[in-house]
């Protein structure tokens, strides 16, 4: 009997996945562990390999590359060479092996009409670095950047991947299309460069995107906001951090200090480390920090957990190991749950302070701006001062007003008095 293989849930807000490339044909004799297909779902791109019982012989692909599919929906379909499956896929049961040697074709879908092929062209300009290339000679592009790469004219073959295993990217793409040495000849290719200020371009949206879009917005419109802002003059930070860096041993951020202080400052308002669970309150124990790191299609919170008990050493490591498996996609489903707490800063982009939209099931999330040099008054005189604005998204069905200013008046106090964090 023939076995059916859906589309996996791969993280706990997965609702659907793209199937970013097949590594399996049809025909192939599929064994438990091969890999069979690479699976994007709202957080990152996850090699999806067949289980201990998913044996047999590739008889049908339901989700073509560059497809997306809901989660359950018909992946795949295993089982003895010849057998006819029509009966699973019209929803009724197996029939018995066949002579037939492979399923007819109107039993496959249809392949995606985004999806694109890299195809032999007249060569760019050889390029300074190797472009990589899988072991069946196509080159490894994102189905995103594939179907890019086609609107500007621009062949995958003359460029250099920056994403995992050396998977060229949208962003790879968007600079070969600038770069004179991969810029498409003359004529209608080259046209595509230069949008008319009457048109437009339609993107796909991503897996990630649309998770972040429904997320966020229930998070907006059912939680109801209020923010607090205070000031903070990160001189003594500023001297502590560089004192610190200047051993050579380890490089802390302004971010780390920020992780570090609300780790400590939670411990003290378990209040804020809690949580909306509809009939009740959560009040969280331990103090697990999800730290934003945007990449190419959106963004990913990874969870430092216990961030109360680890140094800033350690949560320095931790953030910049995070940050490099988010822009490599190899982040893993247990590297972002469980978060207590959310930091959101965006003081390396220039901005001087923001708003955030709660993450759930979070109550309440920090946004941290850039240091600004500013005059402040000091003991009566003016003096030169460093100051950062950090705003409190509070969600008013777990914490009131007063908590939420307590919170961040005690982060304000460990900043401005930085040697506290090692106490």
């Amino acid at each position: 009997m023939a076995l059916v293989i859906t589309m996996p849930r791969l993280s706990d807000t997965m609702t659907e996945g793209v199937v970013a490339k097949w590594h399996a044909k049809l025909g192939d004799t599929i064994t438990e562990g091969m890999l069979l297909a690479e699976i994007e779902t709202d957080k990152a791109t996850m090699d999806f390999e067949a289980f201990p019982g998913q044996e047999g012989v590739l008889l049908h692909i339901g989700v073509q590359e560059g497809q997306t599919a809901p989660v359950d929906a018909i992946l795949a379909i295993l089982g003895a060479a010849g057998e006819d499956v029509s009966g699973l896929l019209s929803g009724g049961t197996a029939a018995a092996p066949a002579t037939a040697a492979a399923p007819a074709p109107s039993t496959e879908a249809a392949p995606a009409p985004a999806v694109v092929e890299a195809t032999a062209v007249t060569p760019a300009p050889a390029p300074a670095a190797e472009v990589v290339a899988s072991s069946d000679g196509r080159v490894k592009a994102s189905p995103l950047a594939r179907s890019l790469a086609s609107d500007l004219g621009v062949n995958l073959a003359g460029i250099q991947g920056t994403g995992d295993g050396g998977r060229i990217t949208k962003r790879d793409v968007e600079l070969a299309a600038a770069s004179p040495a991969t810029a498409p000849a003359a004529g209608a290719a080259q046209a595509a460069l230069n949008y008319p200020s009457s048109g437009h371009t339609d993107t796909p949206v991503s897996q990630m995107r649309k998770t972040i879009a429904k997320r966020l917005a229930e998070s907006k419109f059912t939680a109801p906001h209020f923010y607090l802002t205070v000031a903070v003059d990160m001189s003594a930070a500023s001297a502590a951090r560089a004192e610190i860096n200047s051993a050579g041993d380890v490089k802390i951020s302004f971010n780390d200090l920020v992780v570090k202080s609300a780790a400590k400052a939670l411990k003290k308002h378990p209040g804020v480390n809690s949580a909306w669970m509809g009939d009740f309150v959560r009040t969280n124990y331990d103090v697990h920090i999800g730290v934003a790191v945007a990449v190419e299609d959106g963004l990913l919170v990874p969870v430092v957990r216990h961030a109360d008990a680890k140094g800033l050493a350690e949560i320095s490591s931790e953030v910049r190991s995070f940050a490099q498996k988010a822009k490599d996609k190899k982040l893993q489903p247990s590297d972002w749950a469980g978060n207590t707490f959310t930091i959101s800063n965006l003081g390396m982009f220039g901005i001087e302070e923001f708003t955030a939209i709660i993450n759930p099931p979070d109550a309440a999330i920090l946004a941290v701006g850039g240091i600004q040099e500013v005059p402040v008054v000091k003991n009566g005189a003016v003096v030169p001062g460093q100051v950062m604005k950090m705003t409190l998204s509070c969600d008013h069905r777990v914490i009131d007003g007063a908590t939420g200013a307590a919170f961040l008046n005690t982060v304000k106090g460990y900043l401005e008095r930085p040697l506290s964090l090692i106490l």
